[in-house]
Protein backbone atom coordinates (compact mmCIF):
# COMPACT_ATOMS: atom_id res chain seq x y z
CA UNK A 1 0.00 0.00 0.00
CA UNK A 2 1.23 3.40 -1.19
CA UNK A 3 2.25 5.71 1.76
CA UNK A 4 0.19 8.51 0.44
CA UNK A 5 -2.50 6.05 0.62
CA UNK A 6 -1.90 5.14 4.26
CA UNK A 7 -1.74 8.62 5.11
CA UNK A 8 -4.85 9.55 4.04
CA UNK A 9 -6.64 6.83 5.20
CA UNK A 10 -5.16 7.44 8.62
CA UNK A 11 -5.85 10.74 8.52
CA UNK A 12 -9.86 9.87 7.46
CA UNK A 13 -9.78 7.48 10.39
CA UNK A 14 -8.84 9.51 13.18
CA UNK A 15 -11.41 11.95 12.26
CA UNK A 16 -14.11 9.19 12.65
CA UNK A 17 -13.62 8.41 16.52
CA UNK A 18 -15.94 10.23 19.53
CA UNK A 19 -15.80 10.21 22.78
CA UNK A 20 -18.71 9.57 25.59
CA UNK A 21 -18.67 12.57 27.41
CA UNK A 22 -19.58 10.80 30.66
CA UNK A 23 -17.25 7.52 30.83
CA UNK A 24 -14.70 9.10 28.47
CA UNK A 25 -14.84 6.16 26.45
CA UNK A 26 -14.14 5.70 22.55
CA UNK A 27 -16.83 4.48 20.29
CA UNK A 28 -17.74 5.00 16.29
CA UNK A 29 -20.77 5.39 14.66
CA UNK A 30 -21.57 2.32 11.94
CA UNK A 31 -22.69 4.70 9.49
CA UNK A 32 -19.48 6.90 9.46
CA UNK A 33 -17.72 3.72 9.25
CA UNK A 34 -19.71 2.06 6.19
CA UNK A 35 -18.55 4.76 4.43
CA UNK A 36 -14.82 4.93 5.00
CA UNK A 37 -14.57 1.25 4.27
CA UNK A 38 -16.35 2.10 1.09
CA UNK A 39 -19.47 0.47 1.16
CA UNK A 40 -22.68 2.49 -0.89
CA UNK A 41 -25.39 0.58 1.02
CA UNK A 42 -26.14 0.24 4.11
CA UNK A 43 -28.10 -3.00 3.88
CA UNK A 44 -24.87 -4.82 2.13
CA UNK A 45 -22.87 -2.83 5.32
CA UNK A 46 -25.38 -4.41 7.63
CA UNK A 47 -24.91 -7.84 6.66
CA UNK A 48 -20.81 -7.58 7.02
CA UNK A 49 -21.70 -6.20 10.38
CA UNK A 50 -23.45 -9.09 11.14
CA UNK A 51 -21.02 -11.61 10.95
CA UNK A 52 -18.72 -9.60 12.72
CA UNK A 53 -21.34 -9.92 15.73
CA UNK A 54 -21.53 -13.56 15.26
CA UNK A 55 -17.75 -13.22 15.47
CA UNK A 56 -17.54 -11.46 18.54
CA UNK A 57 -20.37 -14.13 20.10
CA UNK A 58 -18.31 -16.85 19.20
CA UNK A 59 -15.53 -15.13 21.13
CA UNK A 60 -17.09 -15.19 23.98
CA UNK A 61 -17.64 -11.63 24.33
CA UNK A 62 -20.96 -10.14 24.88
CA UNK A 63 -22.25 -8.42 21.61
CA UNK A 64 -23.90 -5.61 23.45
CA UNK A 65 -20.86 -4.52 24.93
CA UNK A 66 -19.42 -3.77 21.87
CA UNK A 67 -22.92 -3.03 19.52
CA UNK A 68 -24.64 -0.43 20.97
CA UNK A 69 -28.08 0.33 18.53
CA UNK A 70 -28.68 4.04 18.84
CA UNK A 71 -30.34 6.45 16.86
CA UNK A 72 -29.36 9.91 14.98
CA UNK A 73 -30.99 12.91 13.51
CA UNK A 74 -29.68 13.65 9.96
CA UNK A 75 -30.37 17.07 7.64
CA UNK A 76 -32.94 16.85 4.61
CA UNK A 77 -33.55 19.21 2.04
CA UNK A 78 -34.53 22.55 2.99
CA UNK A 79 -33.91 22.29 6.87
CA UNK A 80 -35.70 19.03 7.38
CA UNK A 81 -34.54 16.36 9.65
CA UNK A 82 -35.08 12.42 10.14
CA UNK A 83 -34.24 10.04 12.62
CA UNK A 84 -31.89 6.79 11.37
CA UNK A 85 -30.44 3.93 12.74
CA UNK A 86 -27.13 3.80 13.81
CA UNK A 87 -24.70 1.79 16.03
CA UNK A 88 -22.54 2.78 17.99
CA UNK A 89 -18.96 0.41 17.64
CA UNK A 90 -16.17 -0.64 20.54
CA UNK A 91 -12.33 -0.60 18.78
CA UNK A 92 -13.01 -4.46 18.78
CA UNK A 93 -16.44 -4.33 16.78
CA UNK A 94 -14.63 -2.41 14.33
CA UNK A 95 -11.76 -4.70 14.14
CA UNK A 96 -14.56 -7.84 13.57
CA UNK A 97 -16.11 -5.50 10.84
CA UNK A 98 -13.45 -5.10 9.03
CA UNK A 99 -11.90 -8.51 9.45
CA UNK A 100 -14.66 -9.96 7.89
CA UNK A 101 -14.30 -7.23 5.00
CA UNK A 102 -12.37 -7.60 2.02
CA UNK A 103 -9.02 -6.98 2.61
CA UNK A 104 -7.75 -6.09 -1.23
CA UNK A 105 -9.90 -3.12 -0.72
CA UNK A 106 -6.93 -0.55 0.82
CA UNK A 107 -9.64 0.97 2.98
CA UNK A 108 -10.36 -2.41 4.59
CA UNK A 109 -7.17 -3.40 4.60
CA UNK A 110 -6.05 -0.11 6.57
CA UNK A 111 -8.76 -1.06 8.90
CA UNK A 112 -7.70 -4.22 10.00
CA UNK A 113 -4.39 -2.72 11.40
CA UNK A 114 -6.18 0.61 12.59
CA UNK A 115 -7.93 -1.30 14.68
CA UNK A 116 -5.95 -4.38 15.58
CA UNK A 117 -3.00 -1.33 17.34
CA UNK A 118 -3.14 -0.51 20.61
CA UNK A 119 -1.61 2.31 19.51
CA UNK A 120 -2.48 5.15 16.46
CA UNK A 121 1.19 5.81 15.54
CA UNK A 122 1.41 6.13 11.97
CA UNK A 123 4.69 4.74 11.73
CA UNK A 124 3.72 1.47 13.75
CA UNK A 125 0.56 0.80 11.49
CA UNK A 126 3.05 1.08 8.33
CA UNK A 127 5.55 -1.30 9.68
CA UNK A 128 2.40 -3.61 10.75
CA UNK A 129 0.87 -3.24 6.82
CA UNK A 130 4.35 -3.82 5.54
CA UNK A 131 4.63 -7.41 7.53
CA UNK A 132 0.78 -8.49 6.73
CA UNK A 133 1.70 -7.33 3.33
CA UNK A 134 4.77 -10.00 3.14
CA UNK A 135 3.12 -12.43 4.51
CA UNK A 136 0.45 -12.46 2.56
CA UNK A 137 2.58 -12.68 -0.45
CA UNK A 138 4.35 -15.64 0.18
CA UNK A 139 1.17 -17.48 1.13
CA UNK A 140 0.22 -16.64 -2.13
CA UNK A 141 3.56 -17.49 -3.94
CA UNK A 142 3.06 -20.89 -2.02
CA UNK A 143 -0.22 -21.73 -3.55
CA UNK A 144 1.34 -20.78 -7.16
CA UNK A 145 4.08 -23.11 -6.93
CA UNK A 146 1.77 -26.04 -5.32
CA UNK A 147 -0.06 -25.19 -8.53
CA UNK A 148 2.86 -25.30 -10.75
CA UNK A 149 4.28 -28.15 -9.01
CA UNK A 150 0.84 -29.85 -9.48
CA UNK A 151 0.76 -29.44 -13.33
CA UNK A 152 4.20 -30.50 -14.00
CA UNK A 153 3.29 -33.88 -12.39
CA UNK A 154 0.36 -34.25 -13.71
CA UNK A 155 2.33 -33.92 -17.39
CA UNK A 156 5.36 -35.43 -16.45
CA UNK A 157 4.69 -38.72 -14.05
CA UNK A 158 7.93 -37.81 -11.76
CA UNK A 159 8.41 -35.22 -8.78
CA UNK A 160 11.98 -34.18 -9.56
CA UNK A 161 10.90 -32.23 -12.41
CA UNK A 162 9.21 -29.16 -10.60
CA UNK A 163 12.91 -28.68 -8.54
CA UNK A 164 15.08 -28.43 -11.75
CA UNK A 165 12.45 -26.28 -13.40
CA UNK A 166 12.20 -24.04 -10.68
CA UNK A 167 15.75 -23.81 -10.30
CA UNK A 168 16.43 -22.23 -13.45
CA UNK A 169 13.41 -20.24 -13.25
CA UNK A 170 15.37 -18.22 -9.96
CA UNK A 171 18.68 -18.59 -12.44
CA UNK A 172 17.01 -16.61 -15.07
CA UNK A 173 15.49 -13.94 -12.21
CA UNK A 174 18.10 -13.62 -10.13
CA UNK A 175 20.84 -12.65 -13.37
CA UNK A 176 22.64 -15.95 -13.44
CA UNK A 177 22.60 -16.47 -9.89
CA UNK A 178 21.59 -19.90 -8.50
CA UNK A 179 18.76 -20.50 -5.53
CA UNK A 180 21.79 -21.90 -3.62
CA UNK A 181 24.05 -19.32 -4.27
CA UNK A 182 21.77 -16.51 -3.71
CA UNK A 183 20.89 -18.24 -0.02
CA UNK A 184 24.82 -18.31 0.87
CA UNK A 185 24.37 -14.55 -0.58
CA UNK A 186 21.83 -13.45 1.60
CA UNK A 187 22.47 -15.79 4.90
CA UNK A 188 19.33 -17.95 4.59
CA UNK A 189 19.70 -21.48 6.90
CA UNK A 190 20.21 -24.35 4.17
CA UNK A 191 17.03 -25.91 5.58
CA UNK A 192 14.68 -22.92 4.86
CA UNK A 193 13.16 -21.69 1.25
CA UNK A 194 14.97 -19.00 0.07
CA UNK A 195 11.29 -17.22 -0.17
CA UNK A 196 10.68 -16.98 3.30
CA UNK A 197 13.94 -14.67 3.63
CA UNK A 198 13.08 -12.44 0.12
CA UNK A 199 11.52 -8.58 0.45
CA UNK A 200 7.86 -8.43 -0.19
CA UNK A 201 8.67 -7.32 -4.36
CA UNK A 202 10.90 -10.14 -4.92
CA UNK A 203 8.35 -13.01 -3.39
CA UNK A 204 5.60 -11.07 -5.82
CA UNK A 205 8.03 -11.25 -9.05
CA UNK A 206 8.73 -15.08 -8.02
CA UNK A 207 4.97 -15.19 -7.73
CA UNK A 208 4.00 -13.34 -10.89
CA UNK A 209 6.18 -15.63 -13.40
CA UNK A 210 4.73 -18.53 -11.10
CA UNK A 211 1.32 -17.59 -12.23
CA UNK A 212 2.27 -17.40 -16.36
CA UNK A 213 3.68 -20.48 -16.50
CA UNK A 214 1.06 -22.16 -15.08
CA UNK A 215 -1.49 -20.16 -17.23
CA UNK A 216 1.02 -21.08 -20.42
CA UNK A 217 0.89 -24.59 -19.44
CA UNK A 218 -2.61 -25.20 -19.29
CA UNK A 219 -3.38 -22.65 -22.30
CA UNK A 220 -0.35 -24.31 -24.59
CA UNK A 221 -0.83 -27.75 -23.01
CA UNK A 222 2.29 -28.07 -22.87
CA UNK A 223 3.94 -31.86 -21.52
CA UNK A 224 7.35 -32.02 -21.78
CA UNK A 225 10.15 -31.07 -19.42
CA UNK A 226 12.36 -28.57 -22.08
CA UNK A 227 8.79 -27.02 -22.90
CA UNK A 228 7.94 -26.18 -19.61
CA UNK A 229 11.41 -25.38 -18.78
CA UNK A 230 11.91 -22.85 -21.49
CA UNK A 231 8.59 -21.26 -20.44
CA UNK A 232 9.26 -21.04 -17.13
CA UNK A 233 12.77 -19.19 -17.70
CA UNK A 234 11.32 -16.79 -20.33
CA UNK A 235 9.04 -15.81 -17.77
CA UNK A 236 11.14 -15.41 -15.23
CA UNK A 237 13.85 -13.42 -17.33
CA UNK A 238 10.47 -11.23 -18.44
CA UNK A 239 9.92 -10.36 -14.98
CA UNK A 240 13.61 -9.52 -14.30
CA UNK A 241 13.21 -6.85 -17.45
CA UNK A 242 10.01 -5.31 -15.84
CA UNK A 243 12.26 -4.74 -12.38
CA UNK A 244 15.22 -3.87 -14.44
CA UNK A 245 13.58 -1.00 -16.20
CA UNK A 246 12.83 0.37 -12.65
CA UNK A 247 16.48 -0.25 -11.81
CA UNK A 248 15.67 -2.75 -9.52
CA UNK A 249 18.52 -5.74 -9.54
CA UNK A 250 16.39 -8.71 -7.05
CA UNK A 251 19.89 -10.36 -6.57
CA UNK A 252 21.13 -7.01 -4.99
CA UNK A 253 18.14 -6.64 -2.70
CA UNK A 254 18.75 -7.02 1.32
CA UNK A 255 17.17 -10.01 2.39
CA UNK A 256 14.21 -9.23 4.85
CA UNK A 257 13.33 -10.92 8.08
CA UNK A 258 12.57 -14.38 7.97
CA UNK A 259 8.93 -14.71 7.80
CA UNK A 260 7.87 -17.62 9.92
CA UNK A 261 9.31 -14.99 12.87
CA UNK A 262 6.41 -12.36 10.98
CA UNK A 263 3.86 -14.89 10.83
CA UNK A 264 4.47 -16.07 14.90
CA UNK A 265 4.78 -12.24 15.75
CA UNK A 266 1.40 -11.19 14.41
CA UNK A 267 -0.26 -14.30 15.77
CA UNK A 268 1.32 -13.55 19.35
CA UNK A 269 0.12 -9.55 18.53
CA UNK A 270 -3.58 -10.74 18.03
CA UNK A 271 -3.86 -12.90 21.14
CA UNK A 272 -2.34 -9.85 22.63
CA UNK A 273 -4.90 -7.35 21.76
CA UNK A 274 -8.33 -10.03 22.51
CA UNK A 275 -6.88 -10.61 25.71
CA UNK A 276 -6.55 -6.20 26.45
CA UNK A 277 -9.85 -6.05 25.79
CA UNK A 278 -12.20 -4.44 27.97
CA UNK A 279 -15.95 -4.06 27.81
CA UNK A 280 -17.61 -1.15 26.60
CA UNK A 281 -19.95 0.89 28.57
CA UNK A 282 -21.98 3.69 26.48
Amino acid sequence: MKKEIIVKLHSRFEQLVQMDTESRVEFWLARDLQKALGYNEWRNFQNVISKAKTACKSSGYEVSDHFVDVNKMIDLAKGAKREIEDIALSRYACYLIAQNGDPSKDPIAFAQTYFAVQTRKQEIIEKRLAEVERLSARRKLTQSERELSGLIFERLKENQSFARIRSKGDRALFGGHSTQAMKVKLGVPAKRPLADFLPTITIKAKDFANEITNFSIKREDLRTEPEITDQHVKNNEDVRSLLSERNIKPEELPPDEDVKKIERKLKSDEKKFLKRIDKFDY
